[in-house]
């Protein structure tokens, strides 16, 4: 069942949320083992909450549609008084005494918390083969990596241990491990998810949001996790949307972009016809297919790692005398980055702020825009190169190609599964307009529909 179907078999009094959560308890018990999707699992604590939420739901009081819902959180999200890792040895025994914004609101809309998942150490890098904590794996095909950072949240909501896990998104952390595991990963714009109380990699890219096997389901977790806080300074005061959807979603006369250059280029072989079904399938639902040219998408990644590899170092600059207990891929990136001269940090950001402006003149042409979410699908455990049509790639730069600008241009974006090639599967990349979560959402679950 997916959250609506619970949700509304909950209050049937079809199930309980013990039942759920003792389901995906078991679930846990059964495959942690062989997927290693998460590094603390909450038993007690989860069964005693949905206790409390059968409690509340009996008497009367209700949460609205995650009332009672088992989930499972990226452990970069703070929990009171349960570690909080961030996937490194240097916070292995970290406990906070708070919870982060979306642990807060999750828990206000009576989801329950059913443990903390893994991911790439420090939430830094696109495999999750984490050193410290293990190699998470892809339930598609256990030789093969779920994407990262949010590997783990990917993982569990893949191989059904959880329906929701939350994951942050600093370069295509939710994206792509929601296209290598073929679910739906939800990036927020910026601002409109706070921030506070995650461990953050990134002082100006890093997002919050939801991996879902439905694009409904994201919906209904967005509507309890966005809005302002005035605890994080980059949080957003717009006005947030119901961003709840109808069964039975319209796209009729909606004009989807058709990226003429970059986003079509260089693709494993069965990428680009996957990509190419979801635009036909959109033609049949109504929209109109626009192509339009994208400005230069390169340069902007190149901006956006400029910027992270700065921030992110500046991030850790308190830990780097703990060499020993930071990864050597993850240290290579750090180390990088403190060797950039700050004169290319304030060059990125003022083009960044450019960019943006040259980004917005293409929603004159069209209102969404499609790519794929990657050129490839998840590579083998241990490859850190890939080959695209005979070419050999570096698997990090190839994997995050088509998502990156979109952290920092700041814009909504969600990866929709679409088809698969060599039996992997294949993720499609909607974007918008900033603050259009709903029109992602709405064309997402159109193409999810099964009519």
């Amino acid at each position: 069942m997916n959250v609506l179907e619970s949700a509304a078999a909950l209050r049937a009094r079809k199930i309980s949320s013990v039942e759920l959560v003792s389901e995906s308890l078991a679930r846990i018990a059964e495959l942690n083992p062989k997927f290693n999707a998460f590094i603390t699992v909450l038993e007690e604590r989860a069964l005693r909450d949905a206790e409390n939420a059968d409690r509340e739901l009996a008497s009367g009081i209700d949460r609205g549609p995650l009332h009672g819902i088992p989930y499972g959180l990226k452990d970069v999200f703070c929990t009171r008084g349960v570690r909080t890792t961030s996937g490194s040895k240097l916070f292995e025994n970290y406990v906070p005494d708070y919870d982060a914004a979306v642990t807060e609101k999750m828990a206000t809309a009576g989801a329950v918390l059913v443990g903390k998942t893994g991911l790439h150490e420090l939430a830094y890098g696109i495999t999750s083969n984490n050193p410290h904590f293990g190699t998470i794996r892809n339930p598609h095909d256990p030789t093969r990596v779920p994407g990262g950072s949010s590997g783990g949240s990917a993982a569990a909501v893949a191989s059904g241990m959880v329906p929701i896990a939350m994951g942050s998104d600093t370069g295509g952390s939710i994206r792509i491990p929601a296209a290598f595991c073929g679910i739906v990963g939800l990036k927020p714009t910026s601002g409109r998810v706070s921030r506070y109380g995650v461990r953050p990699l990134d002082f100006s890219l890093d997002h919050m949001g939801p991996l879902t096997n439905t694009v409904r389901d994201s919906a209904v977790v967005l509507n309890a996790i966005a809005g302002y806080d005035e605890r994080d300074d980059t949080s957003s005061r717009r006005a947030v949307e119901d961003y709840l959807l109808p069964e039975n979603v319209s796209i009729a006369g909606l004009r989807v972009g058709l990226p003429e250059n970059f986003y079509l280029e260089r693709l494993e072989p069965g990428v680009g016809e996957a990509v190419e079904e979801a635009f036909r399938l959109a033609e049949s639902r109504g929209a109109r297919v626009v192509p339009v040219r994208v400005p230069d998408v390169a340069a902007i990644n190149t901006v956006g790692r400029i910027i992270l590899m700065s921030e992110a170092s500046a991030v850790m600059e308190p830990y780097c005398d703990r060499r020993d207990q930071i990864g050597p891929d993850v240290l290579a990136l750090l180390d990088q980055g403190r060797m950039l001269p700050a004169t290319d940090y304030i060059n990125a950001q003022r083009l960044r702020r450019m960019m943006q402006r040259d980004f917005a003149r293409i929603w004159r042409e069209v209102d969404v825009l499609f790519t794929p979410a990657s050129p490839i699908v998840a590579p083998h455990i241990g490859a850190t190169t890939v080959e695209i049509r005979g070419v050999p790639e570096d698997a990090r730069i190839a994997a995050t190609r088509f998502v990156r600008a979109f952290n920092v241009l700041g814009l909504p974006a969600i990866s929709v599964p679409c088809g698969a090639a060599h039996g992997m599967p294949v993720g499609l990349q909607i974007v918008s307009r900033a603050f259009e979560e709903t029109q992602v959402l709405r064309v997402g679950a159109s193409l999810q529909n099964r009519q």
